[in-house]
């Protein structure tokens, strides 16, 4: 069986678990923080989360993750047959976690964690923010899954990657980015999904639980 470590705090842990269980893979989860144990670097060499263990191994980074998945477990496609539409929607998911989640992520201290970001990386972020997302705006469909007529892959990063960059534009910059895309309506239709609406609780129960672990006296 495979097992999942990480923990649900972490987007790309969602989207690797979202698409588990939208293949309807069976699946453990093993909570795993970044402490960068020697535990954890014998799986992760990065000491990063999340990653699988699978019978013949470990495999971290949640796009080589997914994609093992949708090939190892063919049953339950998330991607189309064709090749050169799969490939359009691996290029949707690289422009969304590349271009818009990784620029956004500089903004995360002060979005998410108390810290603060200097005016200098504001104003560069909020200059690739909008050039990027016009980019984006170009390839997705929203038809009414980001990638066209289909749930896929590309909504399973889109689900956990776009509301923190809606979040953290909106609260650091003063401006949500997306605002001009249907990401709202987007989202509030993925949360129908039972599938979506177990990662987002499991979400919420590990916030709680990191917010009593970050709580304890050192």
């Amino acid at each position: 069986m495979i097992k999942l470590a990480g923990f649900a705090l972490s987007n790309y842990y969602n989207k690797v678990k979202l698409v588990l269980l939208e293949k309807n893979i069976p699946f453990e989860e093993e909570l795993v923080w970044t402490d960068k144990s020697a535990g954890l670097l014998a799986k992760s060499p990065l000491g990063k989360i999340p990653y699988i263990e699978t019978e013949e191994g470990a495999l971290c980074e949640s796009q080589v993750i997914v994609d093992y998945l949708e090939q190892r477990y063919p049953l339950t496609p998330l991607l189309p047959a064709d090749p050169f539409a799969a490939a359009k929607l691996k290029e949707l998911i690289t422009m969304i976690e590349l271009h818009l989640e990784l620029v956004a992520r500089e903004l995360y201290a002060e979005a998410f964690f108390g810290g603060k970001v200097s005016e200098e990386t504001k104003t560069r972020t909020h200059k690739l923010l909008k050039r990027n997302v016009a980019a984006f705006a170009h390839l997705a469909r929203f038809a009414p899954y980001v990638g066209g007529t289909e749930f896929s892959l590309a909504d399973c990063a889109a689900l956990v990657h776009l509301p923190l960059i809606s979040i953290a534009s909106k609260n650091v910059l003063g401006e949500d980015v997306l605002a001009d895309l249907p990401v709202r309506d987007y989202l509030a239709m993925l949360a129908q999904r039972p599938h979506v609406q177990r990662v987002n609780a499991d979400r919420k129960i590990n916030q709680d639980l990191m917010a009593k672990r970050t709580s304890k006296p050192v």
